[in-house]
């Protein structure tokens, strides 16, 4: 009986001394050199997670500085200016990633100098049932219809309340406005939102283009985007903050030419002007995708099988704004070429959103250690001298 009580024992302390090791093993891995750890084994090991629950998980160990912060200082190339904000690199985290406002300092830590939160609806809604995202990993692409899944102004702007100004000031602030699915006043959900928000937004974002809302991008049509944007200036004219965060409009990637040129024609104008652009939203075409189990899902494509189309969108908005209106390139940027094509074809800025979920955040740096050398490379001084030399005249 003893020896049986010495032999459980001896096993226990065996299983211990493993378990133990084994731990002490992925903490030294994890610190020592945590790029080749998340590739070999986090990156794996997420792939076995439901898609929105690896998203909230991802979002929490950014909130809380689990993954480490990026060292050193970016190189000096990559400096830009947008909106006449001086950065210290041209790569943001595109709306969409942190929705409701959980995460800023900790994405700021991985790397990114532009952090866009929302959408944000004036009240909180949960969104489309799920399941609503699915990863199609064959095509380095998400498709999602979250359907603007929102903890609402209060709640948001007072997540936003508490950080420490000094540490929001490292970068630019985003906020992303939606309106709420049973509105029946979008322009008002818009104001709403800007009133809210025009003491903690380093800009807005005019979200009409998410294919998850019904009627939304209708809202992109010539004489409905007029009155829009003619009410929003009128409101954001009208306040008295001596604070009016600049106003961006996203864009679908799915507009014709004529659209296209419909819009530049609206967003000219003194009355109904905005500030800048962001090209694109997800798709709701589906190119030839190699995943068959979840391609014929409905809800926005993006990453890879975005790319070219939100590039060559750039491109044309470049040329009908003949460079007059700030754009941020947003789509299928995976690598530092990729960036640098959308800087190329006119974007001053650029974001990311599925290269986060598949790579994670090594895939910063990467980026722009990346866009660094090509900058280099082609005699560039910064960023600003290379935005649109892609572009004909």
């Amino acid at each position: 009986m003893a020896s049986k009580k010495q032999a459980i024992s001896k096993l226990k302390s065996l299983c211990t001394v493993t378990f133990g090791g084994a731990v002490a093993y992925q903490l030294i891995y994890y610190t020592k050199d945590f790029n080749n750890y998340y590739v070999n084994f986090l990156q794996p090991l997420i792939q076995y997670i439901s898609p929105e629950l690896a998203h909230n998980l991802g979002v929490k160990a950014i909130k809380y500085g689990i993954f480490p912060s990026e060292k050193g200082d970016d190189p000096q190339i990559l400096k830009t200016k947008f909106l006449d904000y001086d950065l210290s690199n041209p790569i943001g985290i595109a709306a969409g990633f942190d929705k409701h406002g959980d995460a800023i300092i900790g994405l700021r830590n991985l790397g990114f100098s532009i952090v866009e939160i929302g959408s944000v609806t004036p009240k909180a809604q949960p969104g489309n049932p799920k399941p609503r995202v699915f990863r199609l990993p064959e095509d380095k692409a998400v498709i999602n219809r979250y359907g603007f899944n929102s903890e609402g102004h209060e709640q948001v702007h007072k997540k936003i309340g508490m950080l420490e100004k000094a540490l929001l000031d490292k970068g630019l602030l985003g906020i992303n406005l939606g309106k709420n699915k049973l509105s029946e006043n979008a322009i008002e959900d818009y104001i709403l939102g800007i009133q809210k928000f025009s003491d903690v937004a380093d800009y807005f974002v005019i979200n009409i283009s998410s294919p998850n809302t019904p009627g939304l991008r209708s809202l992109q049509k010539k004489e409905e985007l007029y009155q829009l944007l003619k009410k929003i200036n009128e409101a954001r004219n009208s306040m008295n903050s001596n604070n009016k965060p600049p106003l961006l409009l996203k864009l679908a990637p799915d507009l014709t030419q004529d659209e296209m040129k419909e819009i530049v024609s609206v967003i000219l104008q003194t009355e109904s002007k905005v500030d800048g652009l962001i090209i694109s939203n997800t798709t709701i075409e589906r190119p030839q995708l190699q995943n068959t189990e979840f391609s014929k899902e409905s809800g926005g494509l993006s990453g890879k099988p975005l790319a070219n189309k939100s590039t060559e969108m750039i491109k044309q908005m470049y040329k009908l704004t003949k460079g007059k209106v700030p754009i941020i390139g947003v789509g299928g940027v995976f690598t530092g070429q990729d960036a640098y094509d959308k800087i190329l074809a006119g974007a001053s800025a650029v974001q990311i959103y599925t290269a986060l979920i598949y790579h994670g955040p090594p895939v910063v740096s990467k980026i722009k250690n990346e866009l660094a050398e090509l900058l280099q490379r082609d005699g560039y001084k910064n960023v600003n001298e290379a935005v649109g030399k892609g572009v004909t005249k």
